[in-house]
């Protein structure tokens, strides 16, 4: 087996600041899928929350996985 190569403290910071912007990003989009919903939801349109929820429920899995990966050593 090879042993794995560790990364230099420059490698990593990109990796972190590139995660961080991902989070961002399903952050942002968790916020205007529940704003798109609730005005949905409030004009009548009930059908749109199901939905809405598992995508919502998919961007959370998203971070949370993303930030699982930077807290390991």
């Amino acid at each position: 087996m090879k042993p794995q190569r560790q990364l230099t403290r420059t490698q990593r910071i990109t990796i972190v600041y590139g995660v961080i912007c991902f989070v961002l990003i399903f952050v942002v989009l968790q916020l205007w899928l529940l704003t798109a919903t609730l005005d949905a939801f409030l004009g009548g349109d009930g059908a749109l929350v199901w939905p809405a929820l598992g995508a919502s429920a998919a961007c959370l899995l998203l971070n949370l996985g993303l930030l699982r990966y930077l807290n390991r050593p």
